[in-house]
């Protein structure tokens, strides 16, 4: 386990030197990562840095509310409408990595818009180690590690947290005194829901999986797992009142883990189950129905794509 205060010494430093006296954009997403990692670079560089926060419309319910709350207090933060733009550029893909590709080069083409407006030099990012390791190996490609676009910018990149795990990262979280909405929150992807919709990501089927994952995070809250979420498969036939629907098969995905290099499905009770098919099925008109992935990680990996 990492030291923490000698780390955020440390961590501090590196990110005070590497920048100098330039200014620097930090790509805030909401998740403990970026968030540590924005926590970290102001306290080390204060007004030097320019959190920018992307909504991608691939977002959980609430977050760009939520992030408005929490970093209110970085009086230089920005929040980037962008939904129209990102779900433009995923129209007619379907291929995993090419959709990690695309996102991650928006995400870039984003924040080297805000960058030319504040005349940023560099970019900070909260990537960790297992983000590397698994772009690395080709398991898949991380926006902020494998999906950047062979064009980039800026003068540098600095990713403070690379040598960390989630774990690691959580206590750095807890020792900057971030609030436990962000500390304690479920891991979610870079790429968001787009990676939990099968096939081409459309704005419908964002909103199907961002309401089944919203549901799905509620009822299993007292399980506690490392990642509980939504993703949307497809369609199949089903029934609703008198009427046959052709509506979207939902997975529910649960999951034990360390550092999410591997993991295990949790055991959920049949009541439980039945209580997340009942309220997801039940309130969002486009599903027929709803199964529970019971993959453990390998063969699997935690996302599905």
């Amino acid at each position: 386990m990492v030291d923490v205060e000698e780390f955020v010494a440390d961590a501090k430093a590196e990110i005070s030197e590497g920048l100098g006296d330039s200014t620097a954009i930090i790509a805030l997403s909401g998740g403990v990562d970026s968030s540590t990692a924005a926590a970290l670079a102001y306290e080390a560089v204060g007004d030097q840095l320019v959190p920018v926060y992307v909504d991608t419309g691939l977002m959980r319910k609430g977050e760009t509310d939520e992030i408005r709350e929490v970093f209110d207090y970085m009086d230089s933060l920005r929040v980037v409408e962008a939904q129209d733009r990102f779900f433009d550029e995923l129209a007619g893909v379907t291929d995993p990595e090419e959709k990690r590709h695309v996102i991650g080069e928006q995400f870039i083409r984003e924040f080297e818009t805000v960058a030319e407006e504040v005349d940023a030099d560099y970019l900070v990012q909260g990537t960790i180690y297992p983000d590397r390791i698994e772009s690395e190996g080709t398991i898949k490609s991380h926006h902020n590690v494998g999906g950047l676009p062979e064009r980039v910018g800026f003068e540098g990149i600095v990713e403070p947290m690379r040598d960390l795990y989630k774990d690691e990262v959580r206590e750095v979280a807890r020792h900057l005194g971030l609030e436990e909405i962000i500390s304690e929150r479920m891991p979610f992807p870079g790429p968001g829901l787009a990676v939990r919709v099968l096939g081409e990501v459309t704005p419908e089927k964002v909103e199907v999986c961002r309401e089944a994952t919203a549901v799905v995070e509620e009822e299993l809250e007292e399980y506690d797992p490392w990642q509980a979420f939504a993703a949307v498969l497809g369609k199949a036939t089903g029934v609703k009142g008198d009427n046959r629907v052709h509506g979207y098969v939902v997975a529910v995905r649960s999951v034990e883990s360390r550092d999410g290099m591997t993991a295990r499905a949790q055991e959920l009770e049949w009541e439980t189950l039945q209580r997340l098919q009942s309220r997801i099925a039940g309130t969002i008109d486009d599903v027929s129905r709803v199964v529970y992935d019971v993959t453990h990680k390998p063969p699997a990996t935690i996302e599905y794509e």
